[in-house]
């Protein structure tokens, strides 16, 4: 295990970039806020699918961390391929778990993945009615 030595605050600080190293080689990460709490969303799984011809294949699935997030959602050990994805949030499972009327009961987000050496970030802005995305970084 490589450790990385940095002054922080007069004090000398070592970490490893292994774990930090493989998260960033993920192509793809996504990231649930909760408009209403103004908090991260634990606990909503998501799913990756990617289109091929007239189809949608599953790829991977995971489920939002404390901090809402899921930081490589791409298959393990697997080099991006340019195409057309989408990420399922299954927000009504997420909502009943919690006793909560919603709307959308799954939020589909297609996007075009059309640099595989790029990282990919989608957030998801979330309320029981509504959401917004966009590209993060």
């Amino acid at each position: 295990m490589k450790l990385q030595h940095y002054l922080l605050g007069g004090a000398l600080c070592a970490f490893s970039m292994s774990g930090l190293a493989a998260e960033m080689k993920n192509p793809l990460s996504v990231h649930v806020l909760n408009l209403q709490t103004g908090v991260p969303t634990a606990g909503i799984e998501v799913e990756l699918d990617k289109k091929q011809g007239e189809e949608w294949v599953k790829l991977a699935q995971g489920t939002t961390n404390e901090q809402g997030r899921i930081p490589a959602l791409y298959p393990a050990g697997q080099k991006a391929q340019i195409g057309i994805y989408r990420v399922i949030f299954k927000t009504g499972d997420y909502y009943k778990k919690n006793a909560q009327p919603t709307f959308f009961p799954e939020i589909p987000v297609m996007f075009n993945l059309d640099n595989a050496d790029q990282h990919y970030h989608i957030p998801l802005l979330l309320s029981q009615y509504g959401y917004s995305t966009y590209r993060g970084n």
